[in-house]
């Protein structure tokens, strides 16, 4: 099991100037790996050896030209074998339906990070100021550079790390992300698992998530944020384009942007880390996020929520903690009953559900967060009885949790904020 966590950096004028042109460099050279990558055909091999053929060249390359001898050569093999890294994300984008083109030269905006592999770098831990470590990175414009690190969390050994990747972010700041193997915990077997240990996810537009247990979680109010962003972007499009008044605006716009990510990814983080270590095995909806954004209307608040980021971290927590993660089909949630299995039409501005048949009256994402939890139970082989989910939904009111008090709050238990 791999992940990355990233760490802000303290460079000097002097070693942002070197990391500057360091990054420079390496764009180039991946900018002529890609025009020589091209001239191959594709009978010559496959991706995999065509890029290594390219790759081959950079030792004749560093003859020709000699700024190449200043960069670390793993940063420079990295930088080529990036063309086969694209190429495959691009052909994943492809099989999910989206209109892909081909890899294009890279301008300096679009080429933010450098990649150590393996050596080229050491972490420091006992030298450095209070909450902070020491990161050295080889042949940095020639030289090693030492540049401090803010410990916000801790940091394994030096042998635990494959990979360092310094980027520098739209904002300026420079940022060092740790690519660190772990061994992944053991699940539990599906035949030992409780129902009850167990958790159904709807997720929507209206509330964040609605979980099985009857816990409805508010969406993030970024409102005053998205205003100032708009603000930002209007005194922007008033300067001069690329001019120093312009640059500084940019920098602006770019740290509200910033600002709302991070916001957006540690509400998601906290969220997660809550499901993946309280339960044994948790269900979310298999959303089509790519057909409900095309379709008309309320677009940007779907787009806003994040619900393929959402799933995306919550398997990461889900891996990392040893919890089951399983996604189910979202068709039919919200109509068929969770109590008998019959399908109802409701109307969007209907948020409660009333089966005509059997008379089970709950909130419709409640009842929808039950239906994800049965279709859960029954896909990953857990014994249950087809009526336990349902039992536990005997009140029409789910208990509400707003997306301030999961930012400010700690999140070891939910109904601690509840």
């Amino acid at each position: 099991m791999e992940y990355s966590p990233k760490y802000r950096l303290f460079p000097t004028t002097t070693q942002r100037e070197s990391l500057d042109w360091t990054r420079n460099i390496v764009r180039q050279v991946y900018n002529h790996a890609l025009h020589e990558f091209n001239k191959i055909p594709e009978a010559e091999g496959t991706l995999r050896q065509r890029v290594w053929q390219v790759r081959d060249t950079l030792p004749q390359l560093k003859q020709q030209w000699t700024d190449l001898k200043q960069v670390y050569s793993t940063v420079l093999q990295k930088a080529v074998e990036r063309i086969r890294t694209n190429i495959n994300n691009l052909g994943k984008l492809k099989s999910k339906g989206y209109d892909v083109g081909s890899l294009n030269w890279k301008s300096p905006r679009e080429f933010r990070s450098v990649t150590y592999r393996q050596s080229g770098f050491e972490l420091d831990k006992k030298s450095g100021p209070r909450n902070r470590v020491i990161l050295r990175l080889k042949k940095v414009r020639g030289e090693t550079l030492e540049i401090p690190i803010r410990l916000h969390r801790d940091l394994p050994r030096h042998d635990a790390i494959t990979e360092v990747t310094v980027k520098k972010e739209p904002t300026g700041a420079w940022y060092a992300s740790f690519c660190i193997s772990t061994d992944e915990p053991e699940k539990p077997e599906s035949e030992g698992i409780d129902s009850e240990d167990t958790v159904g996810l709807d997720l929507g537009v209206l509330n964040f998530i609605h979980d099985s247990e009857g816990h409805s979680i508010d969406r993030l109010d970024l409102s005053d944020e998205r205003e100032r962003l708009e603000r930002e972007q209007r005194s922007l499009s008033r300067k001069q384009y690329e001019s120093r008044n312009w640059e500084v605006q940019r920098q602006c716009v770019a740290e509200v942007h910033a600002r709302m990510s991070n916001k957006k990814r540690d509400y998601k983080h906290k969220i997660a880390h809550f499901y993946a270590t309280t339960y044994d095995a948790v269900f979310v909806e298999n959303l089509n996020v790519k057909s409900m954004l095309e379709s008309g209307g309320n677009a940007r608040n779907k787009h806003e929520v994040g619900w393929s980021d959402f799933r995306q971290i919550l398997e990461h927590h889900c891996d990392k903690h040893g919890t089951h993660y399983v996604e189910v089909p979202a068709q039919g949630t919200t109509k068929e009953c969770a109590s008998c299995g019959c399908e109802s039409e409701k109307p969007l501005w209907v948020r409660e559900h009333s089966c005509p048949s059997c008379g089970f009256t709950v909130d419709r994402d409640w009842n929808a967060a039950l239906n994800v939890k049965l279709r859960g139970l029954e896909k990953l082989g857990v014994v249950h009885s087809k009526a336990t989910p349902v039992e536990t939904a005997t009140a029409v009111d789910s208990l509400s949790v707003s997306a301030s008090r999961v930012c400010r709050g700690n999140l070891d238990r939910l109904s601690d904020v509840v």
